[in-house]
């Protein structure tokens, strides 16, 4: 069921913060560093100024997916605990304003990054916002329990975007960084779905825990955890970053599957026993920003 085809609350009372919140910082400040290192670590020189108006370009450019995301995803929000508070579902911004808030932001994102840095950086937003939308919001989310493996590439194109935006092509590292952040995401949202798994179930929405029980998800969060470690320290065995960037992501691979381990193990089906679980999502974010930070730092220091 669409916004449009349910009945919300009566909206009013929305503020610049509702808005601000439409845009998913939390989600948009991951998207945004892995798009700058992708940047940092690119090789080439990029103009403050420019490299400013791509990170601010990929910014808004997320900013208008996560609302997109939301405008469509009103109605299942509305049932969902953690999500019924939201501008949409609680009925301070009308559907309308939200799409034409977003629709706005996407557009002059992809414009702006196109004139101003390259076109192949801009039509690699264009893309990101699109799966993230169309494929992932719109198709996947409420037809499979496979939706976050596929719909995870939307997260993974911010490194890439960041790298063509200075070198104006794409080449194996992106690629690499790409498939790091598109093997994580099913882990990292896994271990989220697991101790939320009764908001999904109410709104109908079938992540894995719905579908395949909790014991299923757990073994899935291993399994994708070990071509996870594999694919991050593959920047260092085929000699595209050095010692820093690799010795960082063994270790960070080896804590990351060792929680994994700790995840697979566990068998409790309450939240609030669900500890391996929550330090595992917790630990991901962590995981992902000290991955990027190192390659970053790996690059300056070579």
């Amino acid at each position: 069921m669409r916004t449009s085809d349910m009945a919300l609350p009566a909206s009013g009372g929305a503020d610049w913060r509702d808005y601000v919140s439409l845009l998913k910082p939390r989600v948009m400040s991951l998207v945004v560093f892995t798009a700058l290192c992708g940047m940092l670590a690119a090789p080439g020189d990029i103009h403050p100024v420019i490299a400013f108006t791509a990170i601010l370009c990929i910014t808004v450019g997320a900013g208008a997916a996560g609302a997109l995301n939301m405008w469509y995803e009103a109605d299942i929000d509305a049932l969902m605990k953690r999500t019924r508070g939201r501008p949409l579902p609680a009925g301070r911004i009308e559907p309308d304003s939200a799409l034409g808030f977003a629709v706005t932001l996407s557009g002059l994102s992809v414009l702006v990054m196109g004139v101003a840095v390259n076109w192949l950086s801009a039509a690699l937003l264009l893309g990101s916002i699109l799966f993230y939308v169309v494929v992932y919001t719109m198709w996947l989310k409420r037809r499979t329990p496979q939706n976050i493996v596929i719909g995870g590439a939307a997260g993974a194109f911010p490194p890439v975007i960041g790298w063509a935006a200075v070198t104006g092509d794409v080449t194996l590292l992106p690629v690499l960084l790409f498939a790091i952040i598109f093997l994580w995401t099913p882990p990292h949202f896994w271990a989220l779905a697991l101790f939320v798994r009764s908001d999904y179930a109410a709104a109908g929405v079938p992540m894995l825990p719905v579908t395949a029980g909790q014991a299923e998800t757990r073994r899935q969060v291993f399994l994708y955890t070990l071509p996870l470690v594999a694919v991050s320290v593959a920047p260092w065995a085929l000699g595209l970053t050095g010692a820093i960037y690799g010795v960082s992501a063994a270790l960070l691979g080896a804590a990351f599957l060792w929680l994994a381990i700790k995840v697979a193990r566990n068998t409790a089906t309450e939240p609030a026993e669900m500890q391996p679980e929550k330090r595992l999502f917790a630990f991901s974010i962590l995981y992902l920003f000290a991955l990027f930070a190192a390659l970053v730092v790996d690059k300056v220091a070579l």
